[in-house]
């Protein structure tokens, strides 16, 4: 990367209104795509889909975008000591009652495999986190969702050092997803969460808890590629 490209990608991380982290000593981290990333384009999405905009300064405000520095590093870092947000020597995370995770597994996980994996029966599993790497299981995303998934904080019912809320995700299903045509509609879920900081307001614990159906029923709604090519490909599907 040129000292352009580095300055111009640091001035993007630096305007960056809900993420901490991104500028710090951002020469030194080794960032997943080799430099620290741009969110202008989720951002827009989020400040034009949000349901609540939180005083500077709240609670609120400080839950969600200290949800959003963590999401921003486990999924752009590559190194567990360049994690800032974390403790990494006590942090889990616990996805809908499941065994928690270690900092060293959701940084190699990747958040949606972390977040997505289940013990369902094979047939009635919707996404395979087993099977899906960090690289795969993002790329699946990002081409479901072309201009993000945002996420934002609806409620927070206890201040730290145990802080437990109530989010929103969402996204546009704009391109492909697992054979899946794109409907163009909104995807949506909301969960609950908890979040226990230590005295430096380091995540410790994380527990998630959502459906995972309600993200799954958008996603899967769009007809099948193979079958829409097929039926293309077929002179008797065509009038004459």
């Amino acid at each position: 990367m040129s000292t352009a490209e580095a300055a111009e990608a640091s001035m993007a991380a630096a305007r960056d209104k809900y993420r901490s982290f991104l500028q710090d000593e951002a020469e030194q981290i080794q960032w997943r795509h080799g430099k620290p990333p741009t969110y202008d384009t989720v951002n827009q999405l989020f400040e034009e889909g949000r349901t609540k905009e939180w005083p500077k300064g709240s609670l609120e405000e400080t839950v969600q975008n200290a949800i959003k520095s963590w999401e921003m590093e486990v999924t752009h870092k590559t190194r567990l000591q360049d994690v800032k947000s974390i403790n990494p020597d006590k942090f889990k995370l616990i996805v809908n009652g499941r065994e928690g995770l270690s900092a060293e597994e959701t940084l190699k996980a990747g958040s949606y495999n972390a977040l997505l994996k289940n013990s369902l029966p094979e047939e009635f599993k919707f996404y395979k986190a087993e099977e899906e790497s960090f690289e795969s299981s993002h790329e699946a995303f990002r081409s479901a969702f072309p201009r993000g998934f945002a996420w934002e904080v609806l409620s927070v019912y206890s201040g730290p050092p145990l802080i437990a809320f109530k989010f929103r995700h969402w996204g546009f299903f704009e391109g492909p997803f697992k054979g899946h045509a794109p409907t163009g509609e909104k995807v949506e879920f909301c969960g609950l969460g908890t979040l226990k900081v230590d005295e430096s307001l380091r995540a410790e614990d994380v527990e998630i808890y959502y459906d995972p159906a309600e993200l799954f029923g958008g996603l899967l709604k769009g007809s099948s590629i193979e079958d829409s090519t097929a039926a293309q490909g077929c002179p008797f599907s065509k009038k004459t």
